[in-house]
């Protein structure tokens, strides 16, 4: 019988309009550390739904068809 879960699938999400595809399993505190952006100068939106605390990114695991907007602040004046 054969084993659905191979060594190093990925899922299919969208971020920020573009199709990408990680690690099954990562959540989201792995993402944003992928695409090296610091959570607390991130706005992130799950499922057209604002996430506020940010300490739940580490245990927010990320499916397969989940729609993220990632919103980076940049300081300046």
């Amino acid at each position: 019988m054969m084993h659905t879960e191979a060594p190093g699938a990925t899922i299919a999400l969208t971020v920020n309009g573009e199709p990408r595809a990680i690690p099954e399993g990562s959540t989201l505190a792995d993402l944003l550390g992928t695409l090296q952006l610091d959570p607390r100068l991130i706005v992130v939106e799950h499922n057209r739904e604002i996430l506020r605390d940010r300490d739940a990114y580490s245990t927010l695991e990320l499916v397969p068809g989940d729609i993220l907007e990632l919103v980076h602040f940049v300081g300046g004046g």
